[in-house]
């Protein structure tokens, strides 16, 4: 009997706990086999050169590297190599992104680990990997049925074009009520750096204040 030979998984995540428990889940599958965990950027490219995977599952918070900016290193060195985000954050924000990065798709943590596997079978065979509502969005968007400025409707979503990933990174988690020390704290950065970010990004989405900016990141995450 001829055994097929099982594609490789790189998993790029900086939680030790969860990247286990995606390991055993992986492993658990006939046709995938995962040979390597990197916590980071640099990890990851090493492991890259050494056990020549045929997927990276990439989260994109790791610590205080951007996970789209390693995406996109990746992919500049290994251009054959498919690469799945898993993450937290919201796929409204982050898929396109992720995509323009170099990933072929973009699946939620909070999702059921059968479409997690759906999406890893998807992407390791050449396609692309969105959910169907994600799908949606980016065609509203191609059609042009998504305004890129705000509108009398207080449609703030696509102001976020303006922000880099680390900026698009704060003003989420401003929206979602966390202050500096917080955002700071989980994204190991220091208070100056995030300060810094807050001014930039008042300056690109027009706010006079903090306060509203605070609003508008509030309304931005509830739309």
């Amino acid at each position: 009997m001829i055994r097929m030979k099982k594609s490789t998984v790189l998993l790029v995540e900086d939680h030790p706990i969860f990247s286990k428990g995606l390991s055993l889940l992986i492993d658990t599958q006939p046709d995938f086999t995962v040979v390597g965990e990197a916590r980071n950027g640099s990890e990851a490219l090493s492991m890259l050169v050494e056990k020549k995977p045929d997927l990276a599952i990439v989260d994109l918070n790791l610590g205080d590297e951007d996970g789209l900016e390693i995406i996109h290193s990746m992919k500049i060195r290994f251009p054959k190599l498919a690469i799945l985000v898993l993450s937290m954050y919201d796929e409204r924000y982050y898929a396109e992104r992720a995509l323009k990065a170099g990933a072929s798709g973009y699946v939620m943590k909070e999702e059921a680990t059968n479409k997690v596997i759906d999406a890893i079978k998807t992407v390791i065979s050449g396609k692309i990997w969105l959910s169907e509502a994600e799908k949606e969005h980016l065609q509203d968007s191609s059609d042009g049925k998504i305004q890129h400025t705000q509108d009398s409707n207080g449609n703030f979503k696509d102001l976020t074009n303006e922000l880099s990933n680390r900026q698009l990174q704060v003003f989420s988690m401003i929206g979602k009520g966390y202050g500096t020390i917080e955002i700071a704290t989980k994204l190991n950065l220091s208070t100056k750096t995030i300060d810094a970010h807050k001014e930039h990004i008042k300056q690109k989405l027009h706010c006079n204040s903090s306060q509203e900016l605070r609003q508008l990141a509030i309304e931005w995450n509830t739309h």
